[in-house]
């Protein structure tokens, strides 16, 4: 793990210039301006007065790291001006709001591009700007479940599994945001013209599933739970139990892989069953017995200098410490806290956690000298909170 200890230059990384303007929510849009942030825009987070409702302390909010903010409250005379004079001067725009509350505040696209015909404005919902459910609230969970993905994870005598927010929020939500508006970029800047992103839960999480939609049409998947070569259903792709009550993550798919896993395990003469469904039942029972004859560091011992595909399945706490993850600092100390560090990595153009996260109204100053923005009347960040509020992408 690595310690920053003298932090590089802000603005390093493959967006440094780039100017993103961030209006305060919950969820993914938070997540997708932190990566943005992380790759070295210049990412002003728009705080609303009392705060955007996860109850969070904001000194603890590791989504607003590498970011800057301000406090507007968007109901107040001056409100919508204060945002349209950062929209003026910026590359891309990210919202979370309802479809059309945006507009209603003031705040729009067209508000927008109207002051800068070549802004990307990335709207970042759960179900969509239209469609029968555009309108409704929503989280995570309702989102993937619609798109047939939650239906996919877990055993089959047990309700879905629930993978945390990762699959939806982030996966399907935040990373496409992030890859709408870079590309939207990408074309305003050779053309001069901007565009909304429309990023939906919904089509990122159902396009995530593009392969097992492919295995389904050709007969390779069942559409339910554990039954499938990847969700659990093949014995040498899944986790086990220890002895200590811990756990191994298998993933044993090639035959060559497959073999050097059953030597290990002591379970070789099982090597004909890799192909044969019909004694998938045989197999599984045989190595689970097998993972519960040792605890979780010794079996982690066993596998540890092979190509069987084999893991300890790790906690949070102790995945920073791994010896891999240590040597490629994939997680990193800033101001005390832990947290993974930024991703991808670049070879001329490093990323790194340059601040810890935002302090809400803390920059306004400082943003109003850089961005040249008309000075106002900055609102006190303990005011009520307004409504029409940021959902988890609803």
């Amino acid at each position: 793990m690595t310690t920053a200890q003298t932090p590089p230059v802000p603005g390093t990384g493959p967006l440094s210039g780039v100017r993103v303007v961030e209006l305060a929510g919950i969820g993914p849009g938070p997540f997708a301006a932190m990566l943005l942030a992380d790759l070295g825009a210049d990412v002003v987070r728009v705080d609303r007065p009392g705060g955007a409702g996860l109850g969070l302390d904001p000194a603890r909010d590791l989504t607003n790291r590498n970011k800057r903010s301000v406090v507007v409250d968007l109901k107040a005379p001056d409100g919508p001006a204060r945002v349209l004079d950062l929209a003026e001067r910026a590359d891309i725009l990210v919202e979370g709001y309802r479809p059309g509350v945006a507009e209603r505040l003031g705040v729009g696209p067209g508000d927008c591009h109207a002051r800068n015909p070549g802004l990307v404005y990335g709207r970042m919902t759960g179900w969509g700007q239209d469609g029968p459910f555009a309108h409704r609230a929503g989280h995570d969970i309702a989102y993937i479940a619609l798109t047939g993905t939650l239906g996919m994870i877990g055993r089959p005598d047990e309700p879905p599994a629930v993978p945390a927010n990762l699959l939806g929020d982030y996966a399907g939500g935040a990373l496409y945001l992030v890859v709408g508006v870079l590309a939207a970029l990408h074309h305003a800047r050779a053309t001069g013209t901007g565009q909304v992103v429309d990023a939906a839960i919904v089509d990122g999480t159902a396009h995530l599933s593009t392969m097992i939609h492919a295995m389904l049409a050709a007969g390779a998947w069942q559409d339910r739970r554990a039954a499938n070569l990847l969700d659990g259903g093949c014995p040498y792709y899944g986790t086990y139990e220890t002895a200590d009550g811990r756990y191994m993550a298998v993933g044993a798919l090639e035959e060559k892989f497959y073999d050097e896993f059953l030597r290990l395990l002591g379970l070789a003469p099982l090597a004909s069953a890799r192909t044969d469904v019909t004694r998938w039942g045989e197999l599984r029972e045989r190595i689970a017995a097998a993972f519960k004859t040792r605890t979780r560091a010794e079996w982690t011992a066993v596998f540890e200098d092979s190509d069987a595909c084999v893991a300890p399945v790790l906690g949070l706490r102790e995945a920073p410490h791994h010896p891999h993850l240590a040597a490629r600092a994939t997680f990193t100390d800033h101001d005390g806290t832990t947290q993974p560090a930024p991703a991808p990595r670049f070879s001329a153009t490093p990323t790194a956690v340059r601040t810890g996260p935002a302090r809400p109204g803390a920059d306004g100053a400082a943003v109003a000298r850089d961005w040249r923005i008309p000075p106002r009347p900055a609102h006190g960040p303990d005011a009520p909170a307004t409504e029409d509020a940021v959902t988890d992408g609803g």
